[in-house]
């Protein structure tokens, strides 16, 4: 016969069982992260860049910076600025080449302006990524200027209001993780260093600088290669005799993702490749991406297999062609979880580290087989940092730590080999004392006895009765509840257009995930009373991240340059844009959903 108390708690889980169904509830597991970033290239396009940057090689750096990354939901957005902001891309999923495409034809489009002000660009990079930033991704801000400003004497800002602003919002970017590298162009030997080096130490990011804009490439590249801890591995620099020159293209292990060779030559360069059989490879082709621009080729080569490449190329005669790669592995270094428990001085923690993708170990020899690895101890009450080898078993990395003085530590593994490098999320070993607690545990001796009781089946079957009752009816409020709570995806960028000047305000980002269920047009523009016909258009979440249009104004929706009724709704997808013109005011505003 059941105990009675054993009934009541079984009753108890079905219980709660029931009320997590029925309410929503979910169960949350570790997820591994990636390697996907979310970058925002700035660039000075005020005409002092004419003679920074006479060939507008920077926009060719940034193209380059486009076509390395991957097509698997990297985010890329644009901020071009002069004393203010001349054009924007807020931060584009990149799934597919178009996207690039989209990209780099938003870079050339770029003219140049009158005046500079350095804080207006870095300004609007923050507010992007705030905007925008995906949190599961690595943040980058890339800034390309000569740091000097240039304020226009009619706009009543002078030098101490910028830097006011300047360092506003690089205190926003170190406080949100955002790194800012900075690249000064002194090809007229008028660089400003001094605030572009501030600003990247500032947010941990790095200065470049360079004299020769025909160089941006190549620090574009090691910007990339740092950001995703990768490393730029060197293959030839060659003179060109006008022919087919080979070069050896070595792929390490079938870990190898992407493999990114840079050719870099001021001069068209042609092209082939051939795989570790001596067959030539089409270029383009499934496998291999190819895209060329005035400074530059990059070739692509997509989960290449292990082994000895050859790549042909041929320039023009005397032309010096810089070829360079860059490896991109999809692992991740995790460290075996250490007890979480009070230590001493001279206690001694086994070390073990192994790469990982997508949650699984990666058990590949050719991988580990040049790799070292060491342990990276920070004691925190200190502030030193000292460093000891730890083992590669072809498999793993293995060590020890002893705890060598009654402290507060931080232990983390990197692991390295000649293209790229991986660290472990940092782990806090407390030995200082006064991490230290006590338990009590309960002997069961002294618990005394359920007294057996006749099993009250009355009770069993009424409650299960109204379990069931209770969780219909608290299936139906979900239901309901969650119809008139569904959240929203992504943000709208929204540009206000004065019709009569042709005026157009800098793009307002509101984010959707603080609304619920519905959002007016009206709110979004922050129920400013000229706008007030834009209340009766409303947005819904819809399926598979969309939003629905419904438009019960006197308002006209174009999209696509076509009139649209949305008087019954309109679906929006993902960078779907569209042209609300009013009624009341001759104004228009521009709406671009972003996901």
């Amino acid at each position: 016969m059941f105990q009675i108390g054993r009934v009541f708690r079984f009753l108890l889980c079905v219980g709660l069982l029931l009320g997590s169904v029925t309410t929503g509830a979910s169960f949350s597991f570790a997820q591994t992260g990636g390697d996907k970033m979310d970058a925002v290239l700035v660039v000075d396009v005020s005409n002092s860049m004419t003679d920074s940057d006479k060939n507008k090689v920077s926009n060719e750096a940034m193209k380059m910076f486009v076509d390395m990354t991957s097509i698997q939901g990297n985010k890329i957005g644009v901020v071009a600025y002069t004393d203010k902001i001349e054009r924007e891309k807020a931060l584009l999923e990149v799934k597919s080449d178009q996207d690039k495409e989209e990209i780099k034809s938003f870079i050339d489009s770029l003219q140049k302006g009158a005046y500079t002000d350095i804080s207006v660009g870095v300004e609007e990079a923050v507010k992007i990524l705030d905007a925008g930033h995906d949190p599961t991704h690595s943040p980058i801000i890339v800034l390309l200027a000569d740091g000097n400003n240039y304020l226009n004497p009619s706009s009543g800002r002078n030098q101490q209001m910028s830097d006011q602003k300047l360092d506003a919002a690089v205190q926003t970017a170190k406080s949100n993780g955002y790194p800012i590298y900075t690249i000064g162009l002194n090809a007229d030997g008028q660089l400003n260093r001094v605030p572009l080096q501030e600003i990247a130490t500032e947010t941990n990011g790095k200065f470049f600088e360079t004299s020769t804009a025909d160089k941006l490439p190549q620090i574009l590249s090691e910007i990339f290669a740092n950001h995703q801890k990768l490393k730029v591995v060197p293959i030839d620099s060659i003179t060109s005799n006008g022919e087919y020159q080979e070069v050896a293209i070595e792929i390490p292990n079938n870990d190898v993702m992407e493999a990114n060779i840079s050719i870099m030559s001021g001069k068209p360069v042609e092209v082939k490749l051939f795989d570790p059989a001596g067959k030539q490879v089409n270029i383009p082709s499934d496998v291999v991406r190819y895209s060329k621009s005035n400074a530059y080729s990059m070739v692509k080569m997509l989960k290449p297999t292990q082994g000895n490449w050859k790549l042909q190329v041929k320039g023009v005669a005397k032309d010096k062609i810089d070829i360079n790669m860059i490896y991109n592995y999809d692992v991740q270094l995790a460290m075996e979880a250490i007890p979480d428990k009070a230590y001493k001085k001279g206690d001694i923690i086994p070390i073990k580290a192994e790469l990982a993708s997508n949650g699984q170990k990666v058990a590949s020899p050719d991988l580990y087989k040049t790799m070292k690895a060491r342990l990276i101890i920070n004691d925190l009450t200190d502030n030193k940092v000292t460093e000891s080898e730890l083992k590669n078993t072809g498999s793993g990395f293995e060590g020890s730590f002893t705890v060598p003085m009654d402290h507060e530590y931080e232990i983390k593994v990197k692991a390295e080999d000649t293209s790229f490098y991986r660290e472990s999320t940092p782990v806090k070993v407390d030995a200082s004392g006064a991490g230290t607690g006590t338990g009590t545990v309960t002997d069961p001796s002294t618990t005394a006895p359920e007294e057996e009781k006749p099993f009250p089946w009355m009770w069993v079957v009424g409650g299960v009765l109204g379990l069931i009752l209770i969780g219909g009816g608290a299936w139906y409020m979900s239901t309901v509840w969650k119809k008139a709570n569904k959240g929203f995806i992504g943000q709208m960028a929204l540009e206000i257009v004065d019709e009569d000047t042709g005026e157009k305000s800098s793009p307002q980002y509101k984010k959707l995930n603080a609304f619920k269920g519905k959002v007016k047009l009206h709110q979004l523009l922050q129920l400013a009373p000229e706008f007030q016909e834009t209340d009766k258009i409303i947005f819904i979440p819809g399926k598979n991240d969309t939003l629905i249009i419904q438009n019960n104004s006197s308002c006209q929706i174009e999209k696509a340059g076509r009139v649209i009724d949305a008087s019954e709704g309109r679906e929006l997808k993902k960078n779907d844009r569209i042209k609300v013109t009013l009624t009341s005011v001759n104004k228009s505003v521009f709406i671009e959903y972003i996901v």
